[in-house]
Parts: C-alpha cells; sequence; structure tokens
C-alpha cells in the first residue's frame, strides 16, 4: 500500500487506541460538544498544550541547571556584583 502525501500545511495523523480515566474522557467529551468539535480535536489539543508546557518546563530547568553550574561557586554577594548591583562597604 503506497503512503499518501501530507497536504502542505497540514500535520501529519496517525491513528491509535488510548486508555483515558472516564473522568478525564467524560470531560473531553463535554468540551467537544459544547464547542461543536469532534473528540479528537479535543484530546489532540489537550495533548499539544500539555506537551507545550513540559517542554517548557524542561528547558526551564535547563537553563537553572546551566546557571547554577555557571554562578554556583560565588558567594551571594559576588552574584549581586556580577548583576550590577554595587554593594557598600561598611567601615
Amino acid at each position: 500500500m503506497a503512503r499518501q502525501r501530507q497536504p502542505e500545511g497540514k500535520p501529519a495523523k496517525r491513528r491509535t487506541t488510548l486508555t483515558l480515566p472516564t473522568d478525564s474522557l467524560r470531560q473531553a467529551e463535554r468540551i467537544a460538544r459544547a464547542r461543536h468539535v469532534t473528540l479528537s480535536t479535543v484530546i489532540s489539543e489537550a495533548l499539544a498544550d500539555g506537551l507545550l508546557k513540559q517542554t517548557a518546563a524542561e528547558r526551564s530547568k535547563e537553563v537553572l541547571r546551566g546557571y547554577q553550574k555557571a554562578f554556583g561557586a560565588f558567594s551571594d554577594e559576588e552574584v549581586l556584583v556580577l548583576d550590577g548591583i554595587l554593594l557598600e562597604r561598611r567601615p
């Protein structure tokens, strides 16, 4: 069977079977009915949003690890100076 080409601008899709919590499925069905869209649309959008949030959280952790690696050896006062905050020396 030959694969059909996906129209430009339209994301590729693949059919699969999922096992979902009953409460989540019911809520998704309610949303689909209220919006007059398919259940697939609601679940696909929810999954995409969740994946974006997960990716952003992972990236934030990477940035924090990089910051900690780069500045971890400095004291709090030294970090303030690096940030451009001038500290007054007390006599």
